[in-house]
């Protein structure tokens, strides 16, 4: 019996204004037969999320909140649960809820992407959404480093541009795109990969936007 191929797994971290943003993506984004998403977002655990519920509405794609061990199927995007990290392992989603007591400011989305670049090395996409503060850069940079493809959200169409300025202030950006245009540019990187050396290659920022 020939198993099917591994799915191309995209990490994606949102925070503050990631709805639309997520939504936008997910809309333009068919069933391909290939990708696998996993999504990072920072949520409150004092509210319960609502976004599978909005997710399902917008996409052909499954959308299912992520458990430990469950193995990472094509077509389907992943979602976190609040107060805990996610990350990918051999094929599988890990959880490693956070101590009760934690204190300082967490990185879930460096977490989800250093985890993808030792999963898959050269092949890792990261993606960053609209949020605030800097998490996802200092992961997206290992990505790049790697020789993976690292997608930020325009900052001029994100609602909070912090983590897609931080990211793009980390690193050399391939693509920086609205969250609408995403689906098909990253449908085309898997027919014609984005060489990591390329930047600002769809709709670039002005000059300077992208470190070298």
């Amino acid at each position: 019996m020939t198993l099917p191929p591994a799915p191309q797994i995209i990490a994606v971290g949102a925070s503050a204004g990631g709805l639309k943003a997520l939504t936008d993506l997910f809309t333009s984004f068919p069933r391909s037969g290939r990708f696998a998403f996993v999504v990072v977002q920072h949520l409150s655990p004092h509210f319960k999320s609502v976004m599978r519920d909005l997710m399902e509405k917008v996409t052909s794609l499954a959308v299912v909140v992520a458990e430990d061990d469950m193995v990472i199927e094509v077509d389907t995007v992943y979602l976190n649960s609040p107060h805990s990290d996610l990350s990918v392992e051999d094929g599988r989603l890990r959880i490693l809820p956070w101590p009760e007591q934690a204190t300082g400011p967490r990185f879930p989305i460096d977490v989800l992407f250093r985890s993808l670049v030792a999963e898959v090395g050269d092949k890792a996409i990261a993606v960053v959404l609209s949020g605030t503060g800097s998490d996802g850069s200092r992961g997206m940079a290992e990505v790049h480093d790697a020789g993976g493809l690292t997608v930020v959200q325009r900052p001029d169409t994100a609602q909070f541009e912090g983590m897609p300025d931080a990211a793009l202030r980390a690193t050399t950006c391939n693509l920086v795109l609205p969250p609408k245009e995403m689906g098909q540019a990253l449908l085309g990187h898997l027919e014609d990969p984005v060489p990591a050396t390329r930047s600002g290659v769809h709709h670039p920022l002005p000059l300077g936007a992208c470190s070298e």
